[in-house]
């Protein structure tokens, strides 16, 4: 009988050791069985979403450069490119933006999400946001988040301090910025400085 129960423990111990191979399976398993739930959440979520965007004007590179600011967070524009994706019908803008001696800077791009094309485009991205992850290793953080009310993915490198963030705004507007020599929060300060609210 104390054999039995010696096995017993011995099997909890193990099954309870947050390094043991068995936990970490049913661990993923777990995370695998959410993410698909909230995948096909999302998608059931987002065909309405994508007819009414279907029916939507893009953007136009003028209404794309008149929002785009001259300043982020005392960092300058020092390059824009507009239409970088105009061959595929789909509406986009990029920009960097520096400090004075350039040891830091910030790049954006913005893709609009309105139109056949552009729906069908950002619809593939959208699905990357309903998933829930968190990793990190010596080297990075990737996580999903939620920020003032929006999906998104960010990913901070230790060994440069250089971030990058990802997400949708409005269901319509796709932004990847990255930052150099900026941590997540200075990113997402840069993020909130654009008004991305107003492009719509």
């Amino acid at each position: 009988m104390k054999k039995v129960l010696l096995g017993i423990c011995t099997i909890a111990i193990c099954f309870g050791c947050k390094d043991n191979p068995v936990s970490k399976k049913i661990k993923e398993t777990r995370e695998t069985v959410s993410n698909s739930t909230n995948a096909v959440k999302e998608m059931r979520k987002m065909g309405d979403d994508i007819k009414e965007l279907q029916k939507m004007e893009p953007l136009t590179n003028e209404d794309f450069k008149d929002w785009l600011p001259d300043e982020v967070n005392g960092m300058k524009r020092i390059a824009y490119k507009a239409g970088q994706a105009s061959y595929m019908k789909i509406a986009s803008i990029e920009a960097t933006y520096a400090n004075e001696d350039k040891s830091k800077k910030f790049k954006f791009q913005v893709i609009d999400g309105a139109g056949k094309m552009g729906a069908s485009a950002t619809a593939g991205m959208r699905m990357m946001f309903s998933q829930d992850f968190e990793e990190e290793d010596e080297y990075k953080i990737r996580r999903t988040v939620k920020k003032n009310g929006n999906k998104a993915i960010e990913e901070y490198k230790k060994n440069n301090n250089s971030s990058e963030i990802q997400l949708m705004e409005s269901n319509r507007f796709y932004i990847k910025a990255s930052g150099t020599n900026m941590d997540i929060d200075e990113t997402w300060d840069a993020i909130e400085e654009l008004d991305v609210d107003d492009l719509g």
